[in-house]
């Protein structure tokens, strides 16, 4: 019985309560403003947009245009995205964006459109 619990046991139980207190870095006030890129996939070919985010505002370039949306702050990682020109009923749709975590300059998020149970992930960089 002694050798189940040293050997099987308690390794078991140690490393349940090492891995429970590992936390992944979430530094959203960092990420709030400034300049960042975010990098797809989409057929097979890599795309970048680039946008400058202030507090209340989103400016984004995709594949030479340029286009506006209003940022409302849900909570501190949490926001929501709403084109203010949108050209067809797909982008009237608002954009909900959660930041899952950050690491240095980057940070994980998931997004979808408001009401949508699909998720997707993606990686931005912030650049300044």
């Amino acid at each position: 019985m002694k050798s189940f619990l040293t050997n099987y046991l308690f390794p078991t139980v140690l490393l349940l309560l090492l891995s429970s207190c590992y936390q992944q870095e979430r530094k959203c006030a960092d990420f709030k403003t400034g300049t960042f890129q975010f990098k797809q996939e989409i057929d097979g070919k890599e795309h970048t947009t680039t946008f400058i985010r202030t507090n209340d505002m989103q400016i984004e370039t995709f594949n030479g245009k340029t286009d506006t949306a209003t940022v409302r702050w849900v909570n501190d990682c949490e926001f929501i995205l709403e084109k203010l020109h949108p050209r067809n009923m797909q982008e009237k749709k608002a954009i909900s964006m959660k930041i899952l975590y950050t690491k240095d300059n980057t940070y994980t998020f998931e997004y979808a459109f408001v009401g949508d149970e699909k998720k997707m992930k993606g990686l931005v960089t912030k650049l300044e």
